[in-house]
């Protein structure tokens, strides 16, 4: 079993329209943009951050707005659902609050004892809030949102599966162990984990298979702490059959990806360098960073690149 897991690092999903994306981030979710970049593979389309205030693994979703992409559509083979923590009682909050905003998809549920409430983004992206006790991970502080209820970070992810059991022995084999089991949810935990430690495997073996487009997540990241953590894992996973691509340097970490047996597109990201590797703490998310292989498009994407907020 692998040791060097820690939990979720990130989640990056597909959007189109990153005005819109970024307002229901930072303004209605309150989370802050901790990096405004581009796509590696396509630098007229931006990578957007948003975490707590430094960035922290295990807090961070990323967004791909493509201006011209179609709609996903649910189903097996995906990240269903991405959940974030809130402190106990701050379901009522934020209820209101996406009522107020305009926020859909609103339902309250349980799940494994927790009080959820589920909705949905701006492309219909499948989201909750759960009601977690001592969350220790500090919120941002910068968008008029109370501690006492805002978000912390992840609390888990939902694979929607066909068939969980490849994917339940991969998760194992990352240090996961299996928990409580109801209405067809397998609860996977990471134990001493970052405090984004549950990834939950819905079976749904009559389910079509999803087909990605905006509102879809394209990779969840799991943390490992240093390069040398990474290069175990990487090695593991090679002897066990998975098809791991080299590490590559993504700027604010450094990335392996290889698809789980199930179809979602599994990452093992570093925690070093971190967002402020090329901007100071207080400044993260202002300006357009670029990687150096597309800093000469600067001049062209500060020009066709959309505005989004401060």
């Amino acid at each position: 079993m692998l040791t060097q897991i820690e939990g979720i690092h990130h989640i990056t999903s597909m959007a189109r329209d990153a005005q819109a994306t970024d307002r229901f981030f930072t303004e209605t979710l309150g989370l802050r943009r901790v990096k405004k970049t581009v796509n590696f593979d396509a630098p007229d389309v931006y990578h957007l951050y948003y975490a707590n205030g430094v960035g922290q693994p295990g807090t961070v979703m990323t967004y791909f707005p493509f201006p011209n992409i179609g709609h996903g559509t649910r189903g097996v083979g995906e990240v269903g659902t991405t959940a974030f923590s809130v402190p106990e009682g701050a379901l009522g909050y934020w209820a209101k609050r996406f009522e107020e905003h305009g926020v859909g998809g609103l339902a309250h549920e349980s799940r494994f004892g927790e009080p959820r409430l589920r909705f949905a983004g701006v492309d219909g992206d499948g989201f909750a809030l759960v009601e977690v006790k001592d969350d220790r991970r500090s919120p941002w502080d910068g968008a008029g949102i109370g501690e006492d209820v805002a978000i912390r970070g992840f609390h888990s992810a939902s694979l929607t599966l066909r068939d969980s059991g490849g994917t339940r022995a991969l998760l194992e084999l990352m240090g996961y162990t299996p928990g409580p089991e109801e209405d067809g949810i397998l609860r996977m935990v990471r134990q001493d984990s970052n405090g984004a430690g549950i990834i939950d495997l819905e079976s749904r073996p009559d389910a079509p298979a999803a087909r990605q487009g905006a509102g879809s997540v394209h990779h969840i990241a799991f943390a490992v702490a240093d390069d040398a953590a990474q290069l175990a894992v990487r090695q593991r996973l090679t002897e066990e059959g998975f098809q791991v691509t080299p590490v590559i340097d993504r700027d604010y970490f450094h990335a392996i990806y290889f698809r789980a047996p199930g179809g979602v597109l599994f990452e093992v990201a570093t925690n070093p360098p971190g967002f402020a590797n090329d901007e100071q703490m207080a400044h993260l998310g202002e300006a357009l960073k670029l990687p150096t292989q597309h800093e000469h498009l600067r001049a062209q994407l500060e020009k066709t690149l959309p505005e989004i907020g401060a």
